[in-house]
């Protein structure tokens, strides 16, 4: 459950002033939790854990879309 704990701080990790590179960084670090958490999934089907999932991926998102910025149109 090592993998919950590191969610669990990355869930909490502050996102504002980061730099382009600590955003790929955060945002490689929530597909490794996301894949592993799922992996555990599968076997548990446990509910929380999807719930976990959720709310890494929300997060990611935010991260991405920072990323790519907004379009022009």
């Amino acid at each position: 459950m090592d993998l919950l704990l590191k969610a669990e701080e990355f869930e909490k990790r502050p996102m504002s002033h980061m730099s382009t590179s600590d955003r790929v960084k955060a945002s490689r670090e929530a597909k490794e939790l996301v894949l592993g958490i799922n992996e555990i999934y599968k076997k548990t089907k446990d509910s929380k854990l999807m719930e976990v999932m959720k709310r890494i991926t929300t997060k990611k998102r935010k991260i991405e879309k920072r990323l790519k910025g907004t379009p022009l149109v």
